[in-house]
């Protein structure tokens, strides 16, 4: 276990970081947030830094005397390939430094169309950029555990939605149409199951990895809530925000006609096979040695419109 005392430094404060934040508050640890603009709207008593992670010296100083380091930052997605390796070695750097446990939050990218549900012992088979990234950073990872260079806990989720969460398949372009009573826009085919992961899930499950020492050098697929098709899961989000269900599935087209301006919107051309097939994450391991905590589905979708109601009426 973590000393309670010691310093827990979490690197980036997107919606990932923020929810590590979160579960680390609530259990009373001391913790510092890490972004490049020193800025985040965080709980009392949380330290938050401006730095450049990609910078060994300054993540060195960052880390000393921590007893965990949650790696949760990332660029721009379409700068995975050139700025991500950089980025985690950076923050790996500052981790080894201090002695501290460094536990990174991954998606799934790195398995590639597996053909069947997702389980940690798959190979590492991406044919895409991103897919070859993430693989390569993984690798990487594990590599440096059992190199002895630093100890290592890996947390893999799916797609996510839940507080704070903008930029996602199912984030800013389903929540607040919802609530507005307007068409929701969503990727692929809407009538395939598909895991989607509760942020504050993640969060948490990350956090746990971080208390045991069984955990290290290991990857663990964090709990999800039941795996329904995207359809089903859009009709819940509606039915709860008290409107009819109303949705429209993206294409590969859409997409590359989006990306002509928007250069996130053609990333994703290349992971359009997740929406495409059954797209289903097994959490089996992580539930057996560390407990089944998902949000039941219907109650994280609660939580994530009472966030978008605040967001939206903030942002009005």
């Amino acid at each position: 276990m973590s000393n309670a005392n010691s310093v827990h430094v979490v690197f980036g404060a997107g919606p990932l970081g923020l929810a590590v934040v979160r579960a680390l508050v609530r259990r009373g640890r001391r913790v510092r947030l890490i972004n490049r603009s020193g800025k985040a709207a965080t709980p009392v008593g949380v330290e938050v830094l401006g730095a450049d992670a990609t910078a060994a010296e300054e993540t060195r100083s960052l880390c000393r005397g921590a007893a965990a380091v949650f790696q949760c930052a990332q660029p721009p997605y379409h700068q995975w390939p050139e700025l991500f390796p950089r980025l985690q070695a950076g923050i790996l750097a500052g981790a080894a430094a201090s002695g501290a446990k460094l536990i990174v939050g991954e998606n799934l990218y790195m398995y590639g169309d597996a053909g069947r549900p997702l389980t940690e012992d798959l190979p590492h088979r991406a044919s895409t950029r991103k897919g070859r990234t993430r693989a390569q950073m993984a690798e990487t990872l594990l590599a440096a555990h059992h190199a002895g260079t630093v100890r290592v806990s890996v947390g893999r989720a799916s797609d996510f939605f839940g507080p704070g969460v903008l930029d996602s398949v199912v984030g800013d372009r389903v929540f607040p149409a919802a609530l507005r009573g307007r068409k929701a826009s969503v990727f692929g085919n809407l009538d395939l199951p598909h895991t989607y992961t509760f942020i504050d899930d993640f969060g948490e499950a990350l956090v746990r990895l971080s208390e045991h020492d069984q955990a290290l050098g290991q990857v663990w697929h964090v709990p999800n809530a039941e795996t329904v098709t995207t359809r089903a899961f859009i009709d819940m989000i509606f039915a709860e925000a008290g409107h009819p269900s109303l949705m429209s599935g993206m294409g590969k087209t859409m997409l590359r006609l989006g990306g002509l301006f928007i250069p996130p919107a053609r990333e994703m051309v290349e992971m359009m096979y997740e929406f495409e097939k059954p797209f289903v994450v097994d959490h089996g391991k992580y539930a057996k040695m560390f407990g089944n905590h998902a949000t039941p589905l219907r109650e994280a979708i609660r939580q994530t419109l009472a966030w978008y109601r605040d967001y939206l009426h903030t942002k009005n």
